[in-house]
């Protein structure tokens, strides 16, 4: 259920993204609007777990297709995964904030 719940929220995290995309053709105060609020400690915890119901989703999907071939359906496997997933996601999510920090730095932006 958590795989489709995530899917949800990247169906909502694509009309941000689609903001973002019409903020930047629209000009400088467009974009900066937009800055402005994705910036904000509440549009960065939003990011944040855009983020994360991406990579879940994605790591979930893999699991989905392993089950797909018959393995890893025994209870203990099942937890085991979803473990995997969960932990997976996590260090995905930090790994993409650490990598578009980093970016900001080498650009000269204050992250």
């Amino acid at each position: 259920i958590t795989h489709r719940i995530t899917g949800l929220a990247l169906a909502v995290a694509f009309v941000a993204f689609a903001w973002w995309l019409v903020a930047l053709a629209t000009g400088p105060e467009s974009y900066a609007a937009f800055t402005g609020v994705a910036g904000s400690s509440l549009g960065v915890l939003v990011l944040a777990g855009f983020a994360f119901a991406f990579w879940y989703h994605f790591c979930a999907g893999i699991r989905h297709l392993i089950w797909d071939t018959g393995r890893m359906l025994e209870k203990p496997d099942a937890r085991r995964s979803a473990v995997i997933v969960v932990a997976a996601a996590i260090v995905l999510t930090l790994l993409t904030f650490y990598g578009m920090y980093a970016l900001a730095q080498r650009a000269g932006g204050a992250a």
